[in-house]
């Protein structure tokens, strides 16, 4: 079966619940070595910011710093964000403005760990949520790198005008989720960010942005392989978006998704949330059942048996 051949099942309106939502982008310490990193973010920050209470959506999105050369084609006219580089990005969801009054009253806890090893993270709010268009992938809640080929593109308008930007963005995602090609599009269009109210509040922890960076769009996509992409690339369906591209954007900087790690869901710890990535990747892969027993999950909950 090739991918033009793939059932039409769309699980998108899952995220609908998703009222309200932050895409938060990190760079790590330069000190702490990359494996270090990853291993706290998924396995120490993971879980700890899995309990705060309020969530409805948590998820980390680990990048690739030298995964592919072509993850999104150049264009004339289009140049990379300056000295743009990251290690991950974070959404954090709610679903209601009361639960994310919630969160934000107890997230001090969260933003306190956050200096030992981030050396940057930047709050892009999304009061109005962000849109998944097509989501043909039936795992509702990935925790590890898996084989599909996720990428996230950060787009911005530069000297452009910004409100046709954000209008082309919309278009782009909507012309992107009617191929077959992609498993997966969510569009990201959050406010633009104020440097003189940095978010989150981490102490010892770089919020601010250059000029450029203040108004993004983020693409969230997934192709089930590089091949499938490329060929996505040459295809008239994308080739009929670049005069639009070269109108309406300045800069554009992509980054291959590594690992995504889901830690709540509709409010609801998953198993990675509960006990770690990596512990409930080995519960996973050996069978554990009874790691996953309602006995087990209020012990690890409470500290005491019921």
């Amino acid at each position: 079966m090739t991918y033009k051949d793939r059932p039409a099942a769309n699980y998108a309106n899952r995220d609908d619940a998703i009222a309200i939502n932050t895409y938060t982008t990190v760079l790590k310490r330069p000190q702490v070595p990359h494996e270090v990193f990853a291993a706290y973010w998924r396995d120490v920050h993971g879980p700890l910011c899995s309990r705060v209470p309020g969530l409805a959506w948590y998820v980390q999105y680990h990048l690739d710093r030298e995964q592919d050369a072509h993850l999104w084609p150049s264009q004339d006219g289009i140049t990379p964000f300056p000295d743009y580089v990251l290690d991950g990005g974070v959404e954090i969801g709610f679903a209601s403005a009361a639960d994310q009054a919630v969160f934000n009253e107890a997230s001090s806890i969260l933003f306190s760990d956050e200096q030992n090893m981030f050396a940057a993270t930047v709050a892009y709010a999304l009061p109005q949520s962000s849109r998944t268009l097509v989501d043909r992938i039936a795992n509702p809640s990935p925790n590890g790198n898996d084989t599909l080929d996720r990428m996230h593109v950060h787009f911005g308008p530069g000297t452009k005008d910004p409100e046709a930007f954000a209008a082309f963005m919309a278009t782009l995602a909507e012309t992107l989720a009617a191929d077959p090609a992609l498993l997966r599009v969510r569009l990201h269009l959050p406010e633009a960010y104020d440097n003189a109210d940095p978010a989150p509040p981490a102490p010892d922890v770089m919020h601010t942005v250059p000029p450029e960076r203040e108004r993004l769009a983020i693409l969230d996509l997934t192709f089930a392989t590089p091949l499938v992409r490329r060929l996505f690339f040459a295809s008239d369906s994308f080739s009929g978006t670049i005069d639009g591209q070269k109108q309406n954007i300045g800069h554009v900087t992509a980054f291959a998704v590594s690992g995504m790690y889901t830690y709540v869901r509709d409010k609801e710890l998953t198993l990675a949330g509960l006990r770690g990535s990596r512990p409930a990747q080995l519960i996973e892969q050996l069978g554990a059942v009874n790691q996953t027993a309602e006995d087990v999950r209020h012990l690890m909950l409470t500290g005491t048996l019921d």
